[in-house]
């Protein structure tokens, strides 16, 4: 019989409350652990599969692709769960693990209703940990978060249930867009995926959830969107422009965002464009691209997250105008931040170098010059305001005062992790490469390349310190920037009280005398069902017969048309 780690991890996550102390902190480490080992005992293959109503199910299904995902799933489920070792929040530290879960089960699914209910599942128990803040910001960004989760997955479900009555079945393989199935479903992921337009949940919802909980919705959700992509639709020409788009529009906003967690919910969607980039493409380079750059996503981004979080912590703030200095009192996590900064900058011997790389070789090798160009100043963007700009203001930028302790040691440790996974990641890609779907034949520490890449950063951290000396770079400044949510947090709403209170003057102008010919009307029409109306008296013996004659009459004669 074959075991999902989904499983293994899900059943123990609901055993954390039940447990207090050491025993919770070994169940939370060790859960991850285990997934892991029955992930890589699991022989590639589809495991049992069995019928309902017709339909065959195969809940477990593995290949390349889907073990590298599940491995970096997992490999971010057991950093979350030692950064929350601190909290006594049991509820927080098994909602993690749960999420995680449905993340690898996703990953892991042979047919697409497995995909929608792990899909379902992902955004139910996710959203737990924007409502954990116990504010009312929290609890209001929590029920957007939920009505875009529910709205992703009733489109997926849609689009599952017009492929199986075209006949198509249920394999989750490729989907394509030649029917209205795939089309829905591609609507469906690019929800979670953030794609241009819909993406203003994400940096609406994400800095609202908790030091913990950011840390986690960085990993899974988007993430387990992009491997449903590269499954279902590799190769697919318009993935590339709206992964080029997603990779430069968001720039413009972090740049000018105050709040260093928003900043990087937006790098998160600049990283996000790349991957889809990847998948767009196509082929070894792209497929293997997108794969590597989400698995060293998920932990740069983690990092990066984590070290806001001990700030947050720490000081209760990730405004940058209220932050600076704190590399005095919290020098290890600056470090760590560094290098997480360094990682999402694609600095040589950091992880991001050894992803990205991978996309763009295979944009150059397809012989898209505009593609490459965006990439690539996207590139120097997300130094900006990812690689500079958070280290920068939170760290050492105009100082404020705040001496504070370093957050508690398992948040430490979490960070330490996950910083050396990025340098280990980047000094020898050949471990990630090994896990990829296709062989990798492409040799990365080239003189040319790694000299155009420092060239590029150099530009960028000149063109950033000019800037700034200038007095040019937007400063940072307590103010609310306005994005696409504006259109379902001001206007949609502003439009319906708006015709609200419209028809309620229309009714209040129209509705008196309406209502007085509409009371006549009804008077005329039942004057003569009334006691004393025609209808009602007494009639005739022959009068009842001749109206019996007509209506039979009138019956044989519709029978005989």
């Amino acid at each position: 019989m074959t075991i999902s780690p989904a499983l293994v991890v899900m059943l123990g996550a609901l055993g954390t409350p039940l447990l207090r102390g050491r025993a919770r902190g070994a169940l939370l480490v060790s859960l991850p652990i285990a997934g892991l080992v029955v992930l890589w005992v699991l022989p590639e293959g589809v495991g049992a599969s069995f019928e309902v109503f017709g339909l065959v199910l195969t809940p477990v299904r593995v290949d390349a692709l889907s073990r590298v995902f599940a491995t970096g799933f997992l490999v971010a489920a057991l950093l979350t769960a030692i950064y929350a070792l601190h909290l006594r929040d049991s509820l927080q530290q098994a909602m993690v693990l749960v999420y995680a879960a449905t993340a690898v089960g996703g990953a892991l699914a042979g047919d697409l209703l497995t995909l929608f209910v792990f899909w379902e599942l992902a955004g139910l128990s996710s959203v737990f940990l924007i409502w954990a803040g116990r504010t009312e910001r929290s609890y209001r960004a929590g029920m957007r978060y939920l009505a875009v989760q529910v709205l992703s997955g009733l489109l997926m479900l849609a689009g599952i249930v017009l492929r199986v009555t075209a006949g198509e079945g249920l394999e989750f393989g490729y989907l394509g867009l030649d029917g209205p199935g795939g089309t829905l479903i591609l609507c469906a992921i690019g929800l979670k995926c953030a794609f241009p337009v819909l993406h203003a949940w994400l940096p609406d919802t994400y800095p609202e959830s908790t030091v913990v909980g950011a840390v986690a919705l960085s990993a899974f959700t988007t993430k387990l969107a992009v491997y449903t992509l590269a499954r279902g639709y590799p190769g697919t020409e318009m993935l590339v422009w709206i992964g080029a788009i997603m990779t430069c529009f968001p720039i413009f906003y972090a740049v000018i965002e105050n709040d260093l967690r928003r900043v990087l919910a937006y790098s998160m969607i600049n990283q996000l464009g790349f991957m889809v980039v990847g998948v767009g493409i196509g082929g070894a380079f792209g497929i293997n691209g997108a794969a590597a750059h989400a698995v060293a996503d998920m932990v740069f981004k983690g990092l990066l997250f984590m070290s806001m979080g001990a700030v947050l912590m720490r000081t209760g703030t990730t405004k940058g105008s209220e932050l600076g200095g704190l590399y005095k009192s919290m020098p290890q996590t600056a470090v760590l931040c560094m290098i997480g900064a360094a990682s999402i900058s694609a600095f040589p011997l950091f992880s991001g170098f050894a992803s990205k790389s991978l996309i763009m070789e295979g944009v150059a090798a397809d012989h898209r010059m505009v593609i490459w160009l965006m990439l690539l100043f996207a590139s120097a963007g997300v130094f900006h305001h990812a690689g500079i700009k958070i280290p920068y203001f939170a760290f050492f930028a105009h100082d404020h005062g705040h001496r504070v302790a370093e957050p508690p040691v398992s948040m430490r440790v979490a960070m330490a992790l996950a910083a050396l996974l990025c340098i280990t990641i980047g000094a020898v890609p050949s471990l990630l490469y090994g896990l990829l779907p296709y062989p990798v034949e492409y040799e990365l520490f080239t003189t040319p390349h790694v000299i155009n890449q420092l060239q590029l950063l150099l530009l960028a951290s000149m063109a950033f310190t000019l800037l700034v000396r200038t007095g040019l770079y937007p400063p940072e400044l307590r103010s609310v920037n306005v994005d696409f949510e504006v259109v379902y947090r001001r206007f949609l709403p502003s439009a319906w009280h708006a015709a609200a209170r419209g028809l309620t003057r229309l009714r209040a102008r129209v509705g008196a005398p309406v209502r007085r010919a509409t009371e006549k009307l009804w008077v005329a029409a039942t004057r003569p069902l009334r006691p004393d109306g025609r209808v009602a008296v007494t009639w005739s013996t022959h009068l009842m017969i001749w109206w019996l004659v007509l209506v039979l009459g009138g019956v044989l004669l519709l029978a005989l048309l």
